[in-house]
C-alpha cells in the first residue's frame, strides 16, 4: 500500500474506438493515452469526488459513485452515454485500486488508480478490483 499522496494524474483516452487499446488474453481492453487534451472536465470533477471513490460525471454533474471492491461488475441501470461533446467523466480517487468500466460494445477498459479521464460510449458497469496495476 502506498503511503504518500500524489496528485490525481489525468489523461484522456478513447473509449469506444478500440484502437489506441492493448487487448488483455480475456478481453479485457487496457487504454492507453492518446495525445494530450485539455483536462478541464477531469479536473474539475476530481476536485468533487473524495478518495475512496470511483465517481462518474455527466456534463460536470456527479451521476453516481463507487466504493465497494467486487469480484464482479456492477451494473449500471441508468447506462449514461458519453458523446465527443459532452463525454462521461470517470475519476478513480483510490490509491492502490483499479476500476474496470464496461461498455454496452462488451469492451472493458481498465482505469489505473489516481486517474481521471474521459469516454465516450454507453457504459454499463463497474468493478473495483484490490489489483494495483491493470
Amino acid at each position: 500500500m502506498r503511503t504518500s499522496r500524489q496528485p490525481l494524474k489525468r489523461v484522456a483516452w478513447a473509449a469506444v474506438a478500440v484502437t489506441g487499446f492493448l487487448a488483455a488474453s480475456v478481453g479485457t481492453a487496457v487504454a492507453a493515452p492518446v495525445a494530450p487534451a485539455p483536462a478541464t472536465a477531469p479536473a474539475s470533477a476530481a476536485a468533487s469526488c473524495a478518495y475512496p471513490y470511483v465517481c462518474l460525471f455527466k456534463g460536470g454533474v456527479k451521476i453516481g459513485q463507487f466504493q465497494d471492491v467486487t469480484s464482479g461488475f456492477q451494473s449500471l441501470p441508468s447506462r449514461p452515454t458519453g458523446t465527443a461533446s459532452s463525454p462521461i467523466t470517470v475519476t478513480n480517487t483510490r490509491h492502490d485500486d483499479v476500476a474496470y468500466i464496461r461498455f454496452d460494445n462488451g469492451t472493458t477498459v481498465c482505469l489505473p488508480p489516481e486517474y481521471s479521464t474521459n469516454f465516450t460510449g454507453t457504459l454499463t458497469g463497474i468493478r473495483i478490483s484490490s489489483s494495483a496495476t491493470c
